[in-house]
């Protein structure tokens, strides 16, 4: 069901809004961990070091999607804000046409470069080809990757955020059951944990796909839509290229990083590979969080009600505070329970270091969560500039004192001490900028 954003009280709204993302999030990062989990337990040490090698990679792919999602997702939420549907629905197919062509151009560029990649990064040897395996399968579901996120942001943006649950939910629960069937009973290894991700994407793609599709046909038009409009082209592009750049900065920040921590050997490496996942739970589900905020926001900026903006990015911060707190709580004090769901008989180094990597990162999830939040205003009313400055802030920061505190006596607790710094003067950044808005002055009438 369509939702309009821009009635009804702006904290119970968002928060409305935002509790199925929340459920999404959870199957999300379901889907994303149960590769590392399954090659962990079922195959070995050596195989979630592969995975999580790989999955760095992934990330520059997943970037491009992501940037697609954004931009077809804002704008699409300004229309539908503004009534103007017959544009909404040229910004759609238009958006699909141009995501097409950028799909195919990325699959020839992972066919063709995956293997340089994993080796420019120093890729161990007992890793490489279970890495390189899963990123040749990988390359080939692009399209699904890519087409799911832009019917997720459409739902979005229509503001339906549970039908994207009910999608997630399904196909999440169904990679992690096709996933141990692979490995364990088609004795499949690196492969059939690829495979499995490959197949659940692909069904749930296009169960999306048909299901947005639906969703437009009942939207009337006063008049024929065109399938393609430079002009809106070009406003999408003004929120993906920044988005893509920003993801894109920060997936090609983390294979540096993954380069310096290969250089410490697979046990580290599965240590941060157990870690990160976790990490990237939290962070991915604040990301999530905040691309509702962006979809609220820019439904109001479509609709030219400035003054729900600022309640908006109050509710959010509480959102993500909440989600926050128990999530600090388990990683301070439960880190080495929630790392041994991913290995099966780890070593010391690996604990070692998952451990340290989510004790030093996780209390500062208040601080990081506050920034995207209020980088989710920023995206939503189209002000990339300042949500691209605060984001290649953070990143600069984290790879360059990661590369020189790694290098001290430091050691790998030196690559991690860099994240709390990057994320806090970002974070000071991005709400500087949120506090410069047009909205700053603006009278809440939910108030």
């Amino acid at each position: 069901m369509n939702r309009d954003l821009t009635v009804g009280r702006p904290e119970t709204v968002l928060w409305r809004f935002c509790l199925p993302l929340f459920g999404s999030i959870l199957f999300q990062q379901l889907y994303n961990i149960a590769d590392s989990l399954v090659a962990g337990k079922f195959i070995g040490e050596e195989a979630l070091a592969a995975v999580g090698n790989s999955y760095e990679v992934t990330l520059i792919f997943l970037a491009f999607a992501f940037g697609c999602n954004m931009g077809c997702s804002v704008v699409v939420s300004q229309l539908f804000g503004a009534r103007e549907y017959g544009k909404m629905k040229t910004a759609v197919s238009t958006a699909c046409i141009a995501s097409a062509l950028l799909c195919a151009a990325l699959m020839l560029a992972g066919m063709l470069g995956c293997g340089g990649l994993l080796r420019l990064i120093r890729t161990p040897e007992a890793a490489f080809a279970g890495s390189k395996l899963y990123l040749d399968i990988y390359v080939w579901g692009l399209p699904f990757v890519f087409f799911y996120n832009i019917a997720t942001g459409i739902f979005s943006a229509l503001g339906d955020s549970r039908t994207p649950f009910l999608f997630l939910a399904v196909s999440s629960t169904a990679n992690i059951a096709v996933d141990v069937l692979f490995v364990t009973a088609f004795d499949m290894g690196i492969a059939g944990v690829a495979w499995a991700t490959f197949l659940c994407q692909g069904v749930s793609c296009v169960l999306a796909v048909g299901a947005v599709c639906a969703r437009l046909r009942k939207v009337e038009a006063p008049e024929p839509a065109p399938l393609f409009s430079a002009l809106l082209l070009k406003k999408i592009a003004v929120i993906a290229v920044p988005s893509i750049l920003q993801q894109s900065f920060i997936s090609v920040g983390n294979i540096i990083l993954q380069g310096v921590i290969n250089g410490f050997g697979t046990g580290v490496m599965a240590g941060y590979s157990a870690g990160v996942k976790l990490n990237n739970l939290v962070v991915t589900s604040f990301t999530t969080l905040a691309n509702g905020v962006s979809n609220y926001t820019a439904q109001n900026m479509g609709a030219r009600k400035l003054s729900r903006v600022r309640a908006g990015f109050r509710a959010g911060v509480k959102l993500v505070w909440l989600l926050s707190l128990p999530l600090v709580l388990l990683y301070v004090f439960a880190g080495r329970w929630a790392l041994s769901l991913f290995l099966d008989s780890p070593t010391e180094a690996a604990l070692r270091t998952g451990v340290d990597y989510l004790r030093i990162l996780s209390p500062f999830y208040f601080v990081i969560s506050a920034k995207l939040v209020a980088d989710g205003v920023l995206r939503g009313s189209g002000r990339m500039l300042h949500f691209m400055a605060s984001t290649f802030t953070d990143l600069i920061l984290r790879v360059v004192l990661a590369v020189l505190l790694s290098r001290t006596a430091l050691g790998p607790l030196g690559i991690w001490c860099a994240w709390p710094i990057g994320w806090t003067i970002a974070s000071a950044m991005s709400i500087l900028f949120y506090r410069s808005g047009p909205w700053r002055n603006a009278v809440d009438a939910a108030e």
